[in-house]
C-alpha cells in the first residue's frame, strides 16, 4: 500500500482531471442563462441615473414624460410574461429564450441611437418584449441544465444575480454616463451577442408541449392598458385638472373591471383568479406589491436627490450607491440559514423592515446641504441589507401555500405583481415631487415622497409578518390532522 507521503506526491504530480465538456458545456450555459436574466433585471432601473442627463440632451422633454422609460418598460414586462412562459411552453425555452435576446439587443441599440423622447420610450417597450421571453424562460433552462446535484446552488445564485441587477443598474448607469448616457444600451450589445451565438450550442434542448396553450392575449392588452392609465393620472397629477386626472382614473377602473371578468370566464386567464383565493398566496402579492413600490421609489429618489438637490453628477451618485451593493451578496449568502431558522416570510418582514428604517433616516436627517456619510450612507446600506433578504426570501413566501403543480404559474403571477409595483412607485414618487421651484421645497416634495415609501415598506413588512403566522398555524393544522388520523 502506498503511503500518506506517496499519495501526497502523487496527488500534485498528478493534478485532477480537467472539467469534462459536458461540465465546459452546463458551467456556459449557466453563463448565458445568467447574462440574459441579469440585462432583462438590470434594465429595469438603469435609466434613473441618466433621466436629468437625458432631459438636457432631448429638446422639449421632461422628467415626467422621460419617466415612461421606467415605467413603460416595466409595465409591458409584467404583462407579457406569463404569455411568453406559454409561448416557451409550445415553441421550445430555448427558441424563445435566443429570440427574446436577440429582440433585446437589438432594441439596445435602437435605444442607444435615440433622438427623442418617443423614439427611446417605443424602443424600451420593445425592449420590454424581448425581456418578457427572457425571465420565465431562464429559470425553466436552468432546471433542465442542472437535473441533479447543484441544482440549489445555481438557482439560489441565479435569484441573487437577478434580484440584485436593479439595483446595480443604477451603479452601472452611473460609470457609463461618465462616457455618454447612450452606453447605458449600447454596453448590452456585445453581452447580447455573445449569449445568442453561445446559447445556440450550449443551451439544453427540451421537447415542447403540443398541448401549450396561449393565455388570453386580450387581457395582456387589458392588464397594460389599466396600468399605464393608472400611472399617466399619477405622473401627470401635477399638471393636469382634478377632472381629467378622474376621468382618467375612471377609465382605468372600467378596464380592470373587464379585465377581472375575462380572468373569471376565460379558458385560459392571464391570472388565474383561484389562486388569488390561497391567502398566502394572495398576502405575499401584496406583500410582493408594496415591497417593489418602496424599492423602486427608494433607487429613483436617490438619484434624484443626488443630482437635483446636491447638485451630483451622475456618476458619482452611482459610486454613492456602491457601499449598498457591497452589502447585497454577502446578505444573499446570509439570507438562507435566516430563511432557515425564521421562515421566509419573516424574513421577508425583516427585510422590508431594514429598507423601511433606510428610507424613514432619510425622511428626518436629509438636508439641502449634501451629507453622505451621516445621512444617506445609514440608508443606502439598510436597503443594500433589506433588499437582498427579502427578494431572495420572497418567492419562497408567495408559493408556500401552493400546490407543486401551481409554482411555475404563481412565480409568474408575483414576477408580474413586482414589475407592476415598480412603475408605480416611480409614478407616484413623480407625482409627489411636482414642479418644485426652490431648493426647501424640493426637499418637502422629497420628504412627501419618502413618507409614503416608509409607509409602503412597513405595510409590506406587516403583511408578511401576517403571512408567517398564517403559514405557522395552517402547518399546525396539517400537523393535528395528520397526528388525529395517526391516531
Amino acid at each position: 500500500m502506498a503511503s500518506t507521503k506517496d499519495q501526497g506526491v502523487a496527488a500534485k504530480t498528478h493534478p485532477p482531471e480537467a472539467p469534462t465538456a459536458d461540465a465546459r458545456k452546463t458551467r456556459l450555459a449557466f453563463l448565458v442563462i445568467s447574462a440574459g436574466f441579469f440585462l432583462a433585471q438590470l434594465d429595469t432601473l438603469i435609466v434613473n441615473v441618466a433621466l436629468p442627463t437625458i432631459n438636457q440632451k432631448f429638446d422639449g422633454s421632461s422628467i415626467s414624460g422621460l419617466s415612461w422609460t421606467l415605467n413603460g418598460y416595466a409595465i409591458v414586462l409584467a404583462a407579457l410574461m406569463v404569455p411568453a412562459g406559454r409561448w416557451a411552453d409550445r415553441f421550445g425555452r430555448k427558441n424563445v429564450f435566443l429570440i427574446g435576446i436577440g429582440v433585446f439587443t437589438l432594441a439596445s441599440l435602437l435605444c442607444g441611437v435615440a433622438t427623442n423622447t418617443a423614439f427611446l420610450v417605443a424602443a424600451r417597450v420593445l425592449q420590454a418584449v424581448g425581456a418578457a421571453a427572457l425571465v420565465p424562460t431562464s429559470l425553466g433552462l436552468l432546471l433542465a441544465a442542472y437535473p441533479g446535484e447543484g441544482r440549489a446552488k445555481a438557482v439560489s445564485l441565479w435569484a441573487a444575480i437577478g434580484g440584485s441587477a436593479p439595483a446595480f443598474g443604477s451603479l452601472i448607469g452611473g460609470v457609463l454616463l461618465q462616457i455618454d448616457w447612450r452606453w447605458l444600451f449600447l454596453i448590452n450589445l456585445p453581452v447580447g451577442i455573445f449569449a445568442v451565438l453561445a446559447g445556440l450550442k450550449a443551451l439544453p434542448t427540451e421537447p415542447k408541449s403540443a398541448n401549450g396553450s396561449i393565455p388570453d392575449m386580450l387581457g395582456a392588452v387589458l392588464l397594460m392598458v389599466t396600468i399605464s392609465s393608472i400611472t399617466l393620472a399619477l405622473v401627470k397629477a401635477p399638471e393636469w385638472s382634478g377632472a381629467r386626472i378622474g376621468g382618467l382614473l375612471a377609465f382605468a377602473t372600467v378596464v380592470l373591471a373587464y379585465f377581472v371578468f375575462r380572468c373569471s370566464r376565460h379558458k385560459n386567464p392571464l391570472v388565474s383568479l383561484p389562486l388569488l383565493k390561497v391567502p398566502a398566496f394572495a398576502m405575499a402579492n401584496v406583500s410582493a406589491l408594496l415591497y417593489s413600490i418602496s424599492f423602486a421609489a427608494v433607487v429613483f429618489s436617490f438619484m434624484q436627490w443626488c443630482q437635483d438637490v446636491w447638485g451630483w453628477s451622475g456618476t458619482k451618485t452611482g459610486l454613492a450607491l456602491l457601499p449598498g451593493l457591497a452589502i447585497v451578496p454577502i446578505a444573499a449568502r446570509l439570507a438562507a440559514p435566516i430563511v432557515a431558522r425564521i421562515g421566509a416570510a419573516a424574513s421577508v418582514a425583516v427585510g422590508c423592515g431594514a429598507l423601511t428604517v433606510g428610507v424613514s433616516w432619510w425622511l428626518l436627517t436629509a438636508k439641502v446641504e449634501p451629507q453622505y456619510v451621516q445621512v444617506l450612507l445609514p440608508g443606502v446600506v439598510l436597503f443594500g441589507a433589506g433588499s437582498a433578504l427579502a427578494i431572495t426570501a420572497l418567492m419562497q413566501a408567495a408559493t408556500a401555500g401552493l400546490a407543486p403543480t401551481e409554482f411555475a404559474t404563481g412565480s409568474a403571477i408575483v414576477n408580474m405583481v413586482r414589475q407592476l409595483g415598480m412603475a408605480l412607485g416611480v409614478s407616484l414618487f413623480i407625482a409627489l415631487l411636482g414642479t418644485s421651484s426652490t431648493p426647501d421645497a424640493e426637499r418637502t416634495a422629497f420628504q412627501h415622497g419618502w413618507l409614503l415609501t416608509a409607509a409602503a415598506g412597513g405595510v409590506a413588512a406587516l403583511v408578511s409578518l401576517g403571512l408567517g403566522l398564517w403559514l405557522r398555524r395552517a402547518t399546525a393544522k396539517t400537523a393535528a390532522k395528520a397526528a388525529s388520523a395517526a391516531a
